[in-house]
């Protein structure tokens, strides 16, 4: 099966909605004004919703549509600085980019890290599904996992499973991150 195909991301989006609303297929089906077969099929992957279908189902779990495109688990995602969708207001000097939202049922804690060159970091994995949002305020940082190494500078957004041994280094003097961990 392509999990990269939206058919799939979308069935797999659908079941972890019903699952974390607590509702059966019937119940949501009933709520959605869909046959149990039609939503059964979707959850498979073998079907082809329309828009109407997606938002009926979305309301009845009470999530935005946006929910059910979202793919499985934590991905890795590089937004160097100047990347992004920007949005601007007409009032007021004042832009900001989105740089990732927060998944359903997720919880994010805040952090700030100071380092200095000269040792490494190297943390443990977090529990299963965990994941880590990185944005380099100051200096230059080298993080990701073991094996997906990235190089930072001021301004840069990483996100990367933190689910695998992982590591932060400091590669110039007085660098600083804002990491946001995230857990289910």
């Amino acid at each position: 099966m392509n999990k990269a195909n939206p058919s799939h991301i979308i069935a797999a989006a659908i079941q972890r909605e019903r699952q974390r609303a607590g509702k059966s297929l019937s119940a949501l089906a009933a709520k959605a004004g869909l046959a149990k077969s039609t939503l059964s099929q979707l959850e498979n992957g073998a079907g082809n919703p329309s828009v109407e279908t997606l938002w009926a189902i979305a309301a009845a779990l009470d999530v935005p549509v946006s929910f059910l495109f979202e793919p499985p688990g934590p991905q890795a995602r590089l937004v160097r600085a100047g990347q992004g969708k920007l949005v601007g207001s007409d009032a007021a000097g004042f832009a900001a980019t989105l740089l990732d939202a927060c998944p359903p049922g997720r919880r994010r804690d805040l952090y700030r890290a100071d380092l200095q060159p000269g040792s490494r970091r190297q943390a443990a994995p977090h529990p299963a599904g965990a994941a880590e949002h990185v944005i380099v305020v100051g200096g230059v940082l080298q993080t990701g996992p073991l094996d997906g190494q990235e190089v930072l500078n001021p301004g840069d957004y990483f996100s990367f499973p933190a689910d695998v041994p992982h590591s932060y280094e400091a590669l110039a003097p007085d660098t600083v991150a804002i990491i946001v961990m995230e857990t289910s």
